[in-house]
């Protein structure tokens, strides 16, 4: 029987939290929205120790990220992957797009192999990251019979539900809807003995502490515990200690900003903010674009002005239903489109090839905010442009 529930909290705390981040602090220093390519400070290379074909772990995962195209693991996986499969508990910090997310599914799904009672809860703050973390795990456990269930908000609870009563492994999931599915009856977190808490940094800042803290409660005694962050703030601090056994932390974080994106301004100097940013939508270097903007609605005004001259545009913004949402980034990763245009929710985990530019067509709220939505170009290796408008 499962241990009697709390009552939901009342989630205006939550939504109050959310949309005072637009109006805290002071305005971001225009200079820090400028940093060319050449005044980055060299990082001491990262010697990686380990081939994947090193790992003891099952043959057909090893398959599976050949298949991938995966030869050398990211300095997090060489790090991180022997410390899970020695049953570690491990605080993992590193910035986004650094492959963290193979970090901890591989080892994992070996762990599964190994003992099939083994059963994996994955956290996360957003659906976005959440369906793109299960994406993973299907392709490293491909043939395996090893399964995973997606818990998360926008889509049909009655699906999910069917799902967790089927043979599964490994649920993956938003804080919300998981706590939604406890209460129901219908998750029991004390049989989830392996859990992995995802951009812990971005849970917090999103107003997820209570949640995070009831579900830790209802977790069993006896589990391994991995805790990924960019950033480990200070109210991180108290949940780490509960969360966590003798940690091991490795921190394997490069410079805030990577070296290969170029970062610039562009004074609107008051000329129409729309008229500037289709100037620069027809230069031809602007090949695949993400424009982030602070408000859903003004979002999609602006997806239906540039649908109007001739742009091909999708937008992802909270008045967007999961469903919809889904498609908009399917359309852009499969380039159908080549703009698409979003508020915050897609400044972080979401690992789309070949951005060429990051248009902050109005200004983050915060300094971290702009790190995490600049990320989504300049991965890979491979060189990216963000511009930031301003008056």
């Amino acid at each position: 029987m499962f241990r009697k529930s709390y009552p939901p909290r009342p989630r205006l705390k939550r939504y109050a939290r959310n949309a005072s981040r637009f109006g805290r602090g002071k305005q971001i220093d225009v200079s820090r929205f400028i940093n060319k390519t050449a005044v980055q400070k060299p990082q001491e290379e990262y010697v990686i120790e380990h081939q994947f074909s090193d790992f003891p772990v099952n043959d057909q995962i090893k398959r599976n990220i050949a298949e991938k195209g995966y030869k050398t693991p990211t300095p997090i996986q060489d790090r991180v992957i022997p410390l899970i499969l020695s049953g570690k508990d491990v605080v993992g910090m590193a910035n986004t797009g650094t492959g963290k997310t193979g970090a901890f599914l591989i080892p994992l799904i070996n762990k599964i192999c190994l003992d099939r009672s083994q059963k994996v809860l994955i956290i996360t703050p957003t659906r976005e990251l959440a369906v793109q973390i299960n994406e993973e795990f299907t392709l490293f456990a491909k043939n395996m019979h090893v399964f995973s269930v997606l818990c998360i908000g926008g889509q049909s609870m009655h699906n999910q539900i069917y799902g967790l009563r089927r043979n599964h492994n490994v649920v993956i999931g938003t804080p919300g809807r998981l706590k939604d599915l406890h209460e129901q009856r219908m998750l029991n977190f004390a049989l989830y003995n392996n859990i992995v808490l995802d951009e812990v940094d971005r849970m917090l800042d999103m107003g997820f502490i209570n949640d995070i803290t009831f579900i830790i409660r209802h977790l069993p005694n006896n589990r391994q515990s991995l805790f990924f962050s960019a950033t480990i703030p200070n109210e991180a601090n108290t949940l780490m200690q509960a969360f966590l056994r003798n940690p091991v932390t490795v921190s394997v974080k490069s410079q805030e900003t990577r070296a290969n994106v170029m970062q610039n301004i562009i004074k609107v100097n008051g000329r129409k903010k729309p008229d500037v940013l289709q100037e620069l939508l027809r230069k031809p270097e602007f090949a695949k674009v993400l424009i982030f903007g602070r408000t859903k609605w003004g979002m999609e005004k602006l997806a239906k002005m540039l649908t109007q001259n001739g742009f091909t545009v999708a937008a992802i913004h909270g008045n967007k239903n999961q469903n919809q949402r889904q498609r908009a980034l399917a359309a852009f990763k499969s380039n159908h489109v080549r703009i698409l245009l979003a508020t915050d929710i897609a400044s972080r985990g979401l690992d789309i090839d070949d951005i060429t530019h990051v248009i902050n067509y109005d200004q983050p709220a915060s300094y971290e905010d702009y790190i995490h939505r600049i990320g989504r170009t300049g991965r890979a290796e491979k060189s990216g442009i963000a511009l930031t408008f301003v008056d």
